[in-house]
């Protein structure tokens, strides 16, 4: 079996819909730890681990800024995932 350990981690990242919620956020206007957390009634802590994986993946990034940590989206564009998908959409078309 063909082992995809990058795209693993990202359908991981992807799957919880607060993840995404933050990258949608972050889509729009960058944002500190305490702004995203607001929205989703989650501590800071809670909202420090999934960023934390969102920034291992390669989605998010941050940056400290005085005493606040800046988030940002990440340089990953997601090919990887795209080319999967479409590699497994041709297969399903040819069945």
């Amino acid at each position: 079996m063909v082992q995809y350990p990058q795209i693993d981690r990202t359908f991981a990242a992807l799957a919880d819909p607060t993840r995404r919620g933050v990258l949608e956020h972050l889509g729009r206007a960058s944002a500190t730890i305490s702004e995203l957390a607001g929205p989703f009634g989650i501590s800071l802590t809670g909202m420090k681990k999934h960023l934390r994986l969102l920034e291992d993946t390669g989605l998010v990034t941050t940056e400290k800024v005085g005493r606040a940590r800046r988030c940002s989206l990440g340089p990953r564009r997601l090919e990887d995932v795209h080319e999967w998908i479409e590699l497994y959409r041709q297969m399903l078309d040819e069945r």
